[in-house]
């Protein structure tokens, strides 16, 4: 049964094709330790390159579990160059080494459809960041504009929970269709691989995934497009800058100074790359107890306005702590949708019309 189950697999796994080779993953020797386990669970390795689409990762996994018998899949993406193996594995790849040489840095495209194109980053995970970013998104929809929002954190995509979204884009003629929710497109690689699917990739797959979700999603014509990075000062920011042209950053705290600390690191980090941070946002600012209404500053206070007066950047916005923010994250309902009038909800769109502001000024049209 078993044998036969890992020939269905196979014929499955067949009819998935790579589109830059033109033969399917099988034929390009992609897919490596297929095991089958008893009951239909089925774990296998598929190796990419910088130049492969994301989006087979969604197919092979699609394919595999449509096979009859199959109860369970695990797709392992692993980076080819990271893959060890005393036989050749893609065609792209020469056997022979070649002498080490620095390749050149990429040249920034220009993506004039998508707006202005703004980073929400932090120093640190932990501290909202996402939260103002979908919340911020969602607010400048509800100003009027036409916004994307981009899920960057390629290691932990929550974009799509906290919109409530979680079915696969279509792909029409080669182009993502992203999707949409309380009025904002939206694109993330949460939608294109299994929800527990790790994304163990190095820096030239975070690179592609990026360089995709920038020029292969049919975005249309925006005017902004938010960018959800991932905490640090890793790759992801480096790829972003690296493809297209960031009009600005926004740096998320909290008002600890553990927090504070690892944000100076992100403004300075944008700095060196040559993009604008346009000020601090300071999450979590305090609690606002529901019943009298007397905000307590849980996480310390000022940390955010002193890094904005060490940086000499404006202190944004200041926004509190709310049980319904962490509801509404859950439930795919941003506050500024399911409690527009709440404290935090109020803040949040005060920022979207400040960032208009900025940005205006900063990046004329």
């Amino acid at each position: 049964m078993a044998d036969n189950l890992q020939d269905l697999v196979r014929a499955a796994l067949s009819r998935v094709r790579n589109p830059r080779l033109g033969v399917n993953v099988l034929d390009a020797e992609m897919i490596r330790d297929i095991a089958i386990a008893p009951g239909g669970r089925i774990r296998l390795t598929l190796i990419l390159t910088p130049e492969d689409d994301a989006t087979l990762v969604r197919d092979v996994y699609a394919a595999v579990a449509a096979v009859e018998g199959i109860t369970d899949v695990r797709v392992d993406p692993k980076d080819a160059s990271a893959v060890t193996s005393g036989r050749r594995m893609l065609p792209v790849f020469d056997a022979a080494p070649k002498a080490p040489a620095r390749p050149p840095a990429p040249t920034p495209s220009a993506y004039p459809n998508l707006g202005r194109i703004i980073a929400v980053s932090s120093g640190k995970g932990g501290v909202g960041k996402s939260t103002v970013a979908v919340n911020l998104a969602v607010s400048l929809g509800k100003l009027g504009a036409r916004v994307g929002l981009m899920d960057a954190d390629i290691y932990g995509p929550n974009v799509p929970r906290m919109l409530g979204v979680s079915t696969p884009p279509p792909v029409v003629d080669q182009r993502i269709i992203p999707l949409v929710a309380h009025g904002i497109k939206a694109i993330s690689l949460g939608l294109l691989i299994p929800r527990d699917q790790p994304a163990i990739w190095r820096g030239p797959i975070v690179m592609k995934v990026i360089g995709q979700f920038l020029k292969d999603v049919d975005w249309g014509q925006l005017d902004f497009l938010i960018v959800d990075m991932p905490p640090g000062t890793g790759d992801a920011q480096l790829s972003l800058v690296q493809s297209t042209h960031v009009h600005g950053a926004i740096i998320v705290t909290t008002p600890q100074l553990v927090a504070t600390g690892d944000a100076l690191r992100g403004v300075k980090m944008f700095e060196r790359v040559n993009v604008p941070v346009f000020g601090i946002v300071e999450n979590m600012s305090y609690f606002e107890c529901p019943h009298c209404g007397k905000p307590s500053p849980i996480f310390g206070e000022g940390g955010g306005e002193h890094l904005a007066t060490e940086v000499g950047l404006p202190l944004l916005a200041r926004i509190p702590l709310d049980p319904r923010v962490v509801a509404g994250g859950d439930s795919g309902a941003p506050i500024v949708v399911a409690a527009p009038d709440s404290t935090a909800a109020v803040a949040l769109t005060a920022l979207a019309a400040r960032i208009t502001e900025v940005v205006q000024a900063a990046v004329p049209a």
